[in-house]
């Protein structure tokens, strides 16, 4: 791992004043009194843990576990943080990958993706992404609705009274708190049974009020449709790969809580607490700490049997996933058509390359001769098949388009394409009515063998910003990028763009191709079918 000097400082120097803060009250004044707890009143104040609170604690402890080792797995495949959009190597504010981008060779970014034990991320053991992102959208859908229960409840009942001040009062009271715990002079703790002191209060308050909120609001953040729908929502923390680095620290303030909350409940009376939050019960009888214990297994069983899955039935996850994610995806995505655009200035100096470059003779001999002879054939159900060279797809209509391209893997790029829409296409070779969608398929191979391709609803292929480019900022398009021809669809993720491409079907349903999962990485990686997340 390497971060650079300037964010290190940002993060630990706010927690290092802290602390040296409180080292010097307690060296020049003495540690200030404990602040005196409220007076219970059994009548209006909250007390014990219901059954809900129990269970939605339980809920949201398994499945953070999930989203955080998911999370892992994603991050893994491409290990670079960065504070602006373009992404050129070099200019992370973190990596996880001791590797330097060689310069002397083509580097793609699925090169730089490192793998993780199975110990620490979901599912583990190699490239998989498709799969990590099943387990990170199904998880946080049981996440948030846990959290949304839990709240909920907490308003139509007294128990908001433990978690949300009433009293400005709470912050002086908390970093008395503070100081206490900085210089290891643990206080007495008060019965969590019936009240918080000062900065548990706050602390709990943070992690669910702010925190889960948080990661909830920059999540998407990094979602093309959004992003492109609505150009001012990644600006609001100032870019795409901004949110990404937040949604990262987020994850890492849960995991610091995790660490201190499981401490706390551990050196304050484990027995007690235990039966407080599995049982509901304020004794020092074992069976909570048992069950607890259990608890723990069932999690570590889930994280064992989502391994499992991943490996042995990838393709019932990915399924699974599509049953459940999927419409309430497209509840919220749907109408998110891209409209973005970005100026000339904004065009970024690095553009990351994917894919293999094609090995075909034919393409080959075409590359070599500046594509002069290449021929895109558009076929299928279609009232009028044809043949068009370069030369012909040039003389057509053209856009210009300066767009921002995300891809799976998390990295970015602004970058201006020019080319022929694919409604103007579909207006030549007239669709019939069957045809439910278009399918590119490209001269290169996929990374597993056989022949690359993805597709598009119809409905997609029609927006505007759907392109065939042969251009590239400004120059013809180079064989790295996609030469002679590539697919842009501005809100989709980039492994829908198909690069080198060859022909184009129309089909009644791209569930009639190959493997029938809708392209390649769905078909070989398990990708989700929707790429606008």
């Amino acid at each position: 791992m390497r971060i650079k000097r300037g964010p290190l400082v940002l993060l630990i120097l706010p927690v290092a004043l802290a602390i040296a803060a409180a080292y010097v009250q307690w060296a020049t004044v003495g540690l200030p009194p404990i602040p005196p707890l409220p007076q219970f009143n059994p009548a209006t104040d909250p007390s014990g843990f219901p059954a809900w609170i129990r269970i939605t604690h339980f809920v949201n402890f398994l499945f953070l576990v999930l989203l955080i080792r998911s999370g892992l797995q994603i991050l893994a495949d491409h290990p670079r943080l960065y504070s602006r959009i373009h992404c050129t190597p070099g200019t992370e504010w973190i990596r996880f990958t001791p590797v330097e981008v060689p310069t002397d060779r083509i580097y793609t970014a699925k090169d730089d993706c490192v793998y993780l034990t199975p110990w620490i991320g979901l599912p583990g053991r190699r490239h998989t992404i498709g799969m990590a992102r099943h387990w990170h959208f199904l998880s946080v859908l049981f996440w948030v609705g846990s959290g949304v229960t839990f709240v909920v409840l907490l308003f139509v009942t007294n128990q908001w009274k433990r978690l949300v001040p009433t009293s400005f009062q709470i912050v002086p009271d908390a970093w008395a708190m503070f100081v206490h715990y900085a210089t290891f002079h643990l206080p007495a703790e008060p019965d969590g049974f019936y009240r918080y002191n000062a900065l548990q209060q706050l602390t709990y308050f943070g992690v669910v009020f702010i925190l889960a909120p948080f990661a909830i609001l920059t999540g998407p953040s990094m979602s093309p449709a959004l992003t492109s729908r609505f150009q001012w929502y990644p600006r609001l923390p100032g870019n795409r790969q901004i949110g990404r680095s937040l949604h990262f620290l987020v994850m890492c303030a849960f995991v610091l809580f995790l660490i201190g909350h499981v401490t706390m409940v551990a050196i304050t009376g484990l027995t007690r607490n235990m039966n407080h939050i599995v049982v509901g019960t304020d004794d020092l009888n074992p069976i909570g700490l048992y069950l607890g214990l259990v608890g723990i297994g069932v999690v570590a069983g889930v994280c064992a049997l989502a391994y499992w899955a991943a490996w042995s039935h990838p393709r019932l996850v990915q399924h699974a996933a599509k049953a459940v994610v999927s419409p309430v995806m497209r509840t919220l995505m749907d109408r998110s058509e891209s409209i973005s655009e970005f100026p000339r200035a904004e065009i970024s100096p690095f553009m990351w390359a994917n894919g293999k470059i094609p090995t075909s003779e034919t393409w080959k001999a075409l590359s070599a001769d500046n594509f002069k002879d290449y021929r895109l054939r558009v076929f299928g159900l279609v009232e009028n098949p044809v043949e068009l060279s370069l030369e012909d797809l040039r003389a057509m209509s053209s856009k210009t388009q300066i767009t921002l391209h995300h891809c799976i893997q998390g990295w970015s790029g602004v970058a201006e394409w020019r080319g022929l829409q694919v409604v103007e296409l579909m207006k030549l070779v007239r669709p019939k009515a069957e045809a439910g969608a278009v399918v590119f398929y490209s001269f290169g191979e996929g990374g597993e063998g056989g022949q690359f391709y993805d597709s598009l609803p119809l409905h997609n292929a029609r927006h505007p910003q759907t392109l065939l480019a042969y251009e590239m900022n400004y120059q013809p398009l180079q064989a790295l990028h996609g030469a002679p021809l590539r697919l842009r669809v501005e809100n989709q993720l980039g492994f829908k763009m198909v690069k080198w491409i060859e022909s184009i079907e129309f089909v009644s349903s791209a569930a009639t191709v190959y493997q029938g999962e809708g392209g390649y990485n769905e078909d070989h990686e398990y990708f989700g079918e929707l790429a606008n997340i």
